[in-house]
């Protein structure tokens, strides 16, 4: 069941409108074209969110596309294993226009009584309860899967519940010992719901196929998948940077998916913006950076295509993936097996069901800090084991109930060390901080907004010596025996009709008192939401005073470089071949559209240096993967190398 490095989703999603499907299908064309552009897995369609059936031999006629008139799915398969390539099967769950046309009673319900999903006068997706008799269709439809074909494996699409309101839904949360009249007792219904449903078809699976790798995606893979993961044997992170989910989704995503234990791949797209961009290309520089960032953080690769309703390949699309796949083959063995080394923990505010958006603003803020000086983290939650890191960050909101305030103490007993902000720390009904270890009492929410801090002691290092704005609202805290390194100054008045001056806020008039971060024993605490503020603001004086406490906290950092920080390093360790791979990437997203972010071009960087904590003295140092060997000198527990070139993405291993 092992995931193989170079995948192809290729989407078929296509309308009963549409006349001549597969009517320009050559099998033999098409798995030369995959095998040609180094393919090694393809996943195809049985059937898509229009409800569409894409082989013949079935029981539902009605669903079997009106105008199909070759054996598409069954010829796909052959024609790619004769070729030595998988071919996964897409099976599509939450959306079926086909049902939810003659079966309404289906489709899931609100709180106000609205059907979910596209109005009677919009195009798209009318999403199905999984919760309702339609389940029992996807089950007999994946049963008659299993019997026709020989499955390498199953993808089930849009496995994700709102909080439906439909009368069996209703009546399973009064069964339950729910209130659906709670907004949050209602997720806790879905939420089941989903894991149910997950389990069930795992189980139906396996009756009938022992080794095939199964997936159910939703879009996202964050905390909630936790509950059912004995469900999948593999993650597909789907992440379409300029699809909606921007280029910060993935980097985060994968630091916390990375460390579920099952293999995972990257799933990007070639279109310019999403799926179904027909026609639409993106640079393949772009395409590069996408599959060069999973193997880069310890993933496979997969790569969204859409096939034409007439089953041929654009020839163009595989133009585009050929020499990033061959790429891609020729970095694998050094990749293969390879897990992150990270010391650094960021909780992540999906843990506790906290996040503002798709990429919460304060994980955001967190990311973009590390990933900009280079150290080494992932993002976890509580159910993880938190041992191998020297330093926890708790940004800007990670309330801690009882359990959570016990593992952050055991965590500090241990030696490790907490850097925490604003509202982290604090009881989630907001009362009061529970770790007395931060050094701080809370007094209330500070009252003037924005206001100023001043840093002060070491850090102060490399911060301009004056007053810096704070544009988002903070805590007032008192120190409880701890070091203020930083004093909090009160503008002239808040900003109203009545009380205002200039253009924006009032200037600095003098300190309060108050502390802005203080620090105790092996603990810094800032009482402004400051990730939050540096993913939304950027201010120079916060970025250096957040990379000041990180220093006091983690002196010797895993890597040190001159690296620029638009450069991403990444140190992967390869356990069976006693290896260290330093990934670092340079590829530069530009908001240069008012559409979108998009990467456009390589910016090569010249003579990087990387001082890398090892075990111990390496036999060799090169690049991978033409093994071009480099200087390197050890000491300290420390190997120190010049890389003289950079062009995207280099290699730099420690045999």
């Amino acid at each position: 069941m092992g995931l193989r490095f170079r995948q192809v989703h290729l989407d078929f999603h296509t309308s009963w409108l549409i006349p001549d499907v597969a009517s320009e299908f050559d099998p033999e064309e098409f798995a030369a074209t995959m095998h040609d552009a180094a393919v090694d897995s393809v996943t195809v369609f049985a059937r898509c969110h229009h409800g569409m059936i894409y082989y013949l031999d079935t029981k539902f006629k009605d669903a079997r596309h009106p105008h199909l008139t070759r054996d598409l799915l069954p010829e796909q398969i052959e024609a790619l294993h004769r070729r030595g390539i998988r071919a996964p099967i897409y099976i599509t769950v939450g959306w079926d226009e086909f049902m939810a046309e003659r079966h309404p009673e289906y489709i899931e319900i609100d709180a106000e009584g609205k059907r979910k999903g596209a109005g009677p006068f919009q195009a798209g997706w009318r999403k199905l309860c999984l919760n309702s008799p339609y389940v029992d269709y996807v089950f007999e439809f994946t049963e008659e899967v299993l019997k026709r074909f020989d499955v390498d494996g199953l993808f089930f699409d849009i496995i994700h519940q709102w909080d439906c309101c439909c009368p069996r839904c209703l009546a399973g949360m009064r069964r339950s010992g729910l209130d659906p009249n709670d907004p949050r007792q209602r997720k806790v219904w879905s939420r089941r719901v989903v894991d149910e449903y997950c389990r069930r078809q795992t189980e139906l699976v396996r009756r009938y196929n022992k080794d095939c790798t199964i997936f159910y995606n939703s879009g996202h893979v964050g905390p909630p998948i936790r509950s059912r993961l004995d469900a999948y044997t593999h993650l597909e992170l789907e992440s379409l940077p300029t699809g909606g989910w921007g280029y910060d989704h993935f980097p985060l995503t994968v630091r916390y998916a990375r460390n579920l234990g099952l293999e995972f791949l990257g799933m990007t797209g070639k279109f310019q913006k999403s799926w179904a961009d027909f026609g639409g290309f993106k640079p393949q520089e772009a395409l590069e950076y996408d599959c060069f960032s999973a193997l880069a953080y310890g993933g496979r690769c997969s790569i969204g295509d859409q096939l034409h309703p007439r089953g041929r390949l654009d020839r163009a699309t595989y133009d585009l993936i050929k020499p990033v796949y061959t790429s891609v083959a020729a970095k694998e063995p050094w990749c293969e097996g390879a897990v992150a080394e990270t010391e650094i923990a960021v909780v992540t505010p999906e843990a506790l069901g906290l996040e503002d958006a798709r990429v919460d603003s304060s994980a955001r803020g967190a990311l973009r800090l590390l990933q900009e000086a280079h150290h080494q983290f992932d993002f976890v939650d509580f159910e993880m084991p938190w041992d191998k890191y020297a330093l926890l960050i708790l940004p800007d909101k990670i309330v801690l109930d009882e359990a959570g305030r016990r593992k952050v103490q055991a965590f500090l007993a241990k030696g490790g060390r907490l850097l925490a902000s604003h509202r982290s720390g604090l009881a989630p009904d907001g009362n009061g901080f529970v770790l007395p270890e931060l050094g701080v009492r809370l007094v209330g929410e500070l009252e003037y907004s924005p206001d100023y801090i001043e840093a002060v002691g070491p850090l102060a290092a490399g911060v301009r010596p004056t007053q810096h704005v704070m544009y988002d609202r903070g805590l007032k805290v008192e120190a409880v025996g701890g070091e203020t390194l930083a004093r909090i100054w009160k503008p002239y008045f808040n900003r109203t009709w009545e009380h205002f001056t200039s253009h924006q806020h009032a200037p600095a008039e003098r300190p309060t008192g108050d502390p802005g971060a203080v620090r105790s024993g092996p603990c810094i605490y800032f009482a402004h939401p400051v990730f939050t503020s540096y993913g939304a603001h950027g201010a120079e004086a916060l970025r250096t005073m957040l990379r000041n406490a990180i220093d006091l906290l983690l002196p010797d950092r895993m890597v040190r470089t001159n690296a620029p920080s638009t450069a991403q390093i990444s140190v992967m360790r390869q356990p069976d071949a006693g290896r260290t791979v330093v990934h670092v990437l340079h590829y530069i997203p530009e908001p240069r559209y008012t559409k979108l972010q998009l990467v456009v071009e390589r910016l090569p960087i010249f003579d990087i240096t990387l001082d890398v904590r090892v075990a111990k003295a390496p036999s060799s140092v090169y690049l991978a993967p033409d093994r071009t060997p480099l200087e390197w000198s050890f000491e300290g527990g420390r190997a120190r190398v010049v890389v003289p070139r950079v062009d995207g993405h280099a290699m730099v291993v420690f045999e």
